[in-house]
């Protein structure tokens, strides 16, 4: 195996950020070689309370110090910190940043070379709305039903952006630095909304991919989750040669793709789909080369 690239080997982290997107991004950038540093309240991130495993992983090989930024004291921590700091990840609104005598403009006339990452709720002037995963993944289209999503996709899409951020801001300052010691890199605010990260992951709905009528929406008869006798099955057929593997196996006759949105064809696969085991649709995955993941119940 070849050795996990470290872009940002060089590159100093500062974290203020809590609960889960800005902690995560972190855990990508101390895995793409940062060194990572994260100033926490005296109360502890919440996410240590919520999810103790969670917390352990994502703060692994970082260093926890602990400053109350509303005290002088505190004061003296974060500053001595981001003397010695290139990326600031911050998940404040920007009116408690300014609170804090944190606000962009504070921290670029004062450290002119460092750049921050600032992971806020929506974009712009709705930094200041309060939101969480739930109600921007509801603001774009992503919430069906009662059920809550299967897990944080605007968290984890936005820590993602953020860490692309990161890497962004690493580059800009390695082009402007000389070497010389003289010339300083130039700072830069990036600022990264979990809405609009949902709005990215929402687009193959928006699209009509993935709603009802989209063919990786239920239309198409060969990407679905069918139940079978003992669990369920999700079938990711949707390439004409998968497709016909299955309509052969389901003994569906027709050979035009189109078959596949028809409705007896979507009846006589899940027909034969919910005859068998999860164990005989994994041999018959195997035996005809077709992307199926048979899944127990619940």
């Amino acid at each position: 195996m070849t050795a996990p690239l470290r872009p940002l080997a060089r590159v100093r982290i500062l974290s203020l950020a809590l609960n889960l997107p800005g902690p995560a991004a972190l855990m990508r950038c101390r895995r793409m070689g940062a060194s990572c540093t994260k100033i926490e309240p005296p109360a502890g991130d919440p996410m240590r309370q919520y999810d103790r495993v969670a917390y352990e992983e994502l703060h692994e090989g970082v260093k926890v110090v602990e400053a109350d930024l509303k005290t002088d004291e505190g004061q003296d921590v974060v500053h001595r910190e981001l003397a010695r700091t290139d990326v600031l990840l911050t998940s404040f609104r920007p009116s408690a940043m300014k609170k804090l005598g944190l606000d962009w403009p504070a921290l670029n006339a004062r450290y002119p070379s460092l750049c921050q990452v600032a992971i806020v709720g929506g974009p712009g002037p709705a930094a200041e709305v309060p939101g969480h995963d739930l109600t921007y993944l509801a603001e774009n289209g992503l919430v069906t039903g009662t059920d809550l999503p299967a897990t944080l996709f605007a968290d984890m899409a936005g820590s993602l952006v953020a860490s692309e951020a990161v890497l962004q801001a690493a580059l800009l300052q390695a082009e402007r630095y000389t070497g010389s010691g003289d010339v300083h890199p130039q700072g830069r605010y990036f600022e990264v909304a979990l809405a609009e990260a949902a709005r990215y992951l929402a687009l193959p709905r928006h699209w009509g991919l993935t709603q009802p009528t989209g063919a990786v929406g239920g239309a198409h008869a060969g990407y679905r989750v069918y139940p079978c006798l003992d669990g369920r099955v999700a079938v990711a057929a949707l390439e004409p040669h998968f497709a016909a593997a299955l309509r052969a196996a389901a003994g569906v006759a027709a050979s035009d793709l189109k078959a596949m949105f028809a409705a007896d064809t979507h009846a006589a696969i899940a027909r034969f789909l919910a005859g068998k085991t999860c164990a005989e649709l994994d041999q018959l995955a195997q035996q005809n080369d077709l992307p199926l993941h048979t899944l127990g119940n619940g």
